[in-house]
């Protein structure tokens, strides 16, 4: 079996009948590892060294146009045809459609996890990586902290509705792990961890997000896929 997509021109794939993860060590590269760890499907992955640019390398931007990691390539997508498919949260929803796994069947419950995965998407995501790039990085250099505040207030505001969330609860999705905390694990990881942000958005407040954090990062499943694309 030969795996025929331009992108395996530069990352050949070793086991073309595995799904092939396209993916580096980000908040939301760790998203789709993370799950395929926890669902025991069989996949390969391949490293994307997004500071050499290669995630804007033509072939790379053959599976994603958008030039962004995750990416996946799946050889037995729906109705056995290969699918291409980019977008961390859409990716975790074909997962669990694909597995039957960490998203609930029943319809109410099915978007209400979804609900949790796009807050994650158009909130946590974008304003803890701004916080980050005005704490941590270039930003950090401005002389106007106005921009660091209104991210460090936003992302404190987001933790907020996360620690109400899991107020009485184990999981987003009360007892039943899902889809929705793998979103958020490798983003609150992230934020306290690589872009040192804990004291600025005040996370010691947040006794549940760190109870919440605590149990998914003991997980083998998070362990493992938390070193995909690492090295």
């Amino acid at each position: 079996m030969t795996a025929a997509h331009p992108v395996f021109a530069k990352w050949p794939a070793q086991h073309p009948e595995r799904l092939q993860l396209f993916t580096a060590p980000t908040p939301n590269g760790v998203k789709p590892s993370i799950m395929l760890e926890e669902c025991g499907l069989p996949y390969e992955a391949h490293r994307i060294d997004i500071m050499a640019n290669e995630s804007h390398d033509p072939a790379f931007l053959a599976l994603n146009p958008n030039g962004k990691i995750p990416a996946i390539y799946d050889p037995d997508g729906p109705n056995g045809t290969p699918l291409a498919l980019f977008e961390s949260g859409a990716i975790l929803i074909y997962l669990a459609d694909k597995t039957g796994q960490f998203l609930p069947a029943e319809a109410g419950r099915r978007y209400e996890a979804i609900q949790w995965v796009m807050w994650q998407m158009g909130g946590m995501g974008p304003m803890f990586g701004q916080l980050g790039f005005f704490h941590k990085f270039a930003g950090r250099d401005y002389e106007d902290k106005r921009p660091r505040d209104r991210y460090a207030a936003e992302s404190a505001r987001l933790l907020g509705v996360l620690d109400a969330r899991l107020d009485g609860r184990s999981w987003v999705m009360d007892a039943d792990y899902s889809i929705a905390d793998i979103a958020m694990l490798g983003w609150v990881r992230n934020l306290i961890g690589f872009y040192d942000a804990a004291d600025i958005v005040g996370f010691d407040r947040f006794k549940h997000v760190q109870a919440w954090l605590d149990r998914g990062l003991a997980r083998p499943a998070v362990q493992r896929g938390l070193e995909v694309g690492a090295s």
